[in-house]
């Protein structure tokens, strides 16, 4: 599969997915969020990879929604003309990644090498580990710009750094440094940004010599777990493991 705003490549078990507009920071274009999608789904069921990687070509990780592109599409709908694909916010990737990557057999790490601004930074939280370079901006910038967070950040970005944390960066919508990040629980780890993506690759070849079974189940014990209580997480456990000793 051909891609216009994405890189993609597989070396050794881990495919890098990279946001290819660097000259707009990545910004991000309904067609970017397809592109995104449809890279998954081409990678879900390839046994050659065990881990993959979402990072940003260039400087920035991804800046936020191309305003340009929002203002072609409501001129476009104010003429009336038919746009071609869906329309921003009626995508598959905002409707359908956070779900796809929650229950994604495949361990996924974001690294963030520069501006996570805005959906940025809502599609590095449904990844399950995040790095960040130094320095790398970091904002919910949603309430500024009088609109909704989405790709159910209200629900994860609650679960990552706490309610409280939750509510003051989705409030105050201020941008925040990759080292604060790290301290609030948002990114896992900062690194230098020259040494990122070697990072990130050196963590998903770690990751990557486990059972790639167990590690789906991991992700799905863990999700569940998040919300059940520790009855119901020690009976799923059990009946996910008598599972795995079956397939």
């Amino acid at each position: 599969m051909s891609f216009e705003n994405i890189l993609l490549d597989i070396e050794e078990g881990i495919a890098t997915i990279r946001l290819n507009r660097p000259d707009k920071l990545n910004a991000y274009t309904v067609g970017m969020g397809e592109e995104v999608v449809d890279a998954f789904n081409e990678l879900k069921d390839n046994d050659d990879v065990k881990v993959v990687i979402l990072t940003g070509e260039g400087r920035g990780f991804c800046a936020g929604v191309d305003l340009e592109h929002l203002k072609e599409q409501f001129a476009a709908a104010e003429r009336g003309e038919e746009i071609k694909g869906p329309k921003l916010g009626e995508e598959r990737f905002i409707r359908e990644l956070p779900a796809t990557l929650a229950h994604y057999p495949k361990p996924v790490i974001a690294a963030i090498n520069g501006h996570a601004i805005g959906v940025g930074i809502t599609m590095a939280l449904p990844c399950d580990i995040r790095i960040a370079a130094e320095g790398a901006k970091i904002g919910l910038t949603f309430a500024k710009l009088g609109i909704l967070p989405g790709l159910g950040s209200t629900h994860l970005l609650q679960r990552v750094v706490g309610p409280a944390k939750a509510r003051e960066l989705m409030m105050t919508a201020k941008i925040i440094l990759a080292e604060e990040a790290e301290q609030i629980g948002l990114v896992n780890k900062v690194v230098p940004g020259d040494k990122l993506l070697e990072e990130a690759k050196a963590m998903a070849a770690e990751i990557a010599g486990n059972n790639p079974a167990i590690l789906g189940a991991i992700k799905e014990c863990l999700h569940f777990g998040a919300t059940a209580t520790l009855e119901e997480s020690m009976v799923n456990e059990q009946k996910t493991a008598a599972e795995l000793r079956k397939g």
